[in-house]
């Protein structure tokens, strides 16, 4: 049987505000144990909760850059079980009128662009954490992470494969950094993947019974969480079982998902109204204004670049507005070498390629976009050719301090421009490869760049090759 992969995620987006959502107590991460942890937090007896303004605004921005509905009247709801790290018995969040609903968001997987529709975000705080390490057996409770602002992303369940599901969760992550209203720092939870999973024949209309795997904080493990998943499944359903629903936790070092809890459904959750919060009212001046103060899209970005840069693919387009910074970082280099398509095919090729080898961030690169445009510049103008150049980008790599001409001067990098020194290469290497020089005129085209390559090689890669293909060409026309 031909079995078909059904995925929906919902993403916990944590806000980068300076306090929590229902307290003036700070959010920044790293403090000691329940250093952050006011009376609100804690649930004491007669407390009540004040809402943060800048979480509704930061809520409509998201929603805005979805395309979705903004409800100008959401309710927070009272979502009800008992965790140790949950003080008050009960979660703030929101069920049937959050403050975003049907949004959609693009997404690339291959060559292929694909629509997925986003169901809702609601706002919500953040529970507690349970701590384990270093208790000799003992689990403390540290509440400086409850109370921070979140916002729960939830998809429809339109992804079909990892692949897919890790390009929706990769756009969503890029969106909130690009609007600055997360940090989407993984690591310190700042941006949480619970991936809901299930198989069907292919071709059944119904959906199969899912399994919920509970934050992923990585997007490798996003990836191999649900690919395990999935195998697991049909194991279950080819053996003749039934998939049961629970909730999963993914073992990175095992990778394989295990039963955390078999799942409740909503109902279990008893949810209604908080009545200690008023409804939230968003006025058309407050909507308009925050139309007015939205950013430049990543999509829209994308097509102004096209326009405006000769020979920018949208495949290049679309990688340089994946993140802010490296939008920032080609604009910059682009304006000033008046090169975009050469910038381009510099960040998206080597610089990427680079990056990813040393493991570090576009904004950690020792190659600022300044430089990258020297770089480029003097590709353009013929002082470097394109073999030169890469030895000029390993060099500036290790040397930040040293700018390309200081570079190409030490190195003694410079293209030739000495057309009397290339001719005599090129009449010597002709004369010494006869049998490469026959099959050119035979029409062997492929023979052409067998004698290229041995006049490079004799000038070490300093010789024009565009100059030494013409000087060929014209000797043995």
């Amino acid at each position: 049987m031909t079995w078909e992969t059904v995925i929906g995620l919902e993403i916990h987006v944590q806000l980068n505000t300076k306090s929590k959502i229902f307290s003036g107590v700070s959010t920044a991460f790293g403090a000691e144990p329940n250093a952050h942890a006011s009376v609100v937090e804690c649930a004491l007896p007669g407390v009540l909760p004040v809402m943060n303004r800048e979480v509704v605004e930061k809520a409509i921005k998201l929603g805005l850059a979805l395309n979705a509905s903004i409800n100008q009247k959401n309710v927070f709801d009272r979502k009800n079980y008992f965790y140790p790290d949950l003080p008050k018995g009960y979660q703030i969040s929101q069920l049937d009128l959050p403050i975003v609903e049907h949004g959609q968001l693009e997404i690339v997987v291959g060559d292929a662009v694909k629509t997925i529709n986003v169901t809702r975000a609601h706002m919500e705080e953040d529970a507690g954490k349970s701590v384990h390490e270093g208790l000799n057996g003992a689990t403390g409770i540290d509440l400086n992470r409850a109370g921070t602002p979140l916002l729960e992303v939830v998809s429809e369940p339109e992804m079909r494969s990892a692949a897919e599901a890790v390009a929706y969760a990769k756009a969503l992550h890029g969106l909130v950094t690009w609007l600055d209203i997360c940090d989407g720092n993984m690591a310190e939870g700042s941006f949480r993947v619970d991936a809901n999973v299930s198989v069907r024949p292919k071709g059944q209309a119904e959906f199969g019974t899912r399994r919920e795997i509970k934050n992923l904080n990585s997007f490798r493990f996003l990836e191999q969480a649900i690919n395990y998943e999935v195998d697991a499944q049909i194991e279950i359903l080819e053996d003749g079982g039934k998939v049961q629903q629970a909730t999963m936790l993914f073992d990175p070092e095992k990778g394989e998902t295990r039963v955390m809890r078999l799942k409740e459904d909503a109902h279990d959750y008893r949810y209604f109204p908080d009545p200690d919060l008023l409804p939230v009212i968003i006025s058309d001046e407050q909507l308009s204004k925050a139309r007015e103060t939205m950013p430049e899209l990543p999509k829209e970005m994308a097509a102004r670049f096209m326009s405006e840069y000769d020979g920018l693919s949208e495949y290049d387009a679309r990688l340089l507005t994946s993140s802010r910074v490296q939008a920032a970082f080609f604009e910059e280099a682009a304006q000033l070498s008046k090169q975009g398509k050469l910038v381009a095919n510099w960040i998206n090729g080597d610089l990427a390629a680079t990056l990813n080898k040393e493991n570090k961030e576009l904004s950690d690169s020792p190659i600022s976009a300044a430089r990258l445009a020297e770089l480029v510049s003097k590709i353009a103008d013929n002082t470097l050719s394109s073999k030169l150049a890469k030895k000029a980008f390993e060099i500036m790599w290790q040397s930040p301090d040293l700018s390309v001409a200081q570079i190409i001067e030490q190195h003694g990098l410079q293209q030739m421009t000495d057309t009397g020194a290339i001719e005599a290469m090129v009449d010597e290497v002709i004369a010494n490869n006869a049998k490469a020089v026959e099959q050119f005129k035979s029409g062997n085209e492929k023979a052409l760049n067998a004698i290229v390559g041995q006049v490079m090689k004799a000038s070490k890669g300093k010789a024009n090759p565009a100059q030494v293909q013409e000087l060929i060409k014209a000797k043995l026309a």
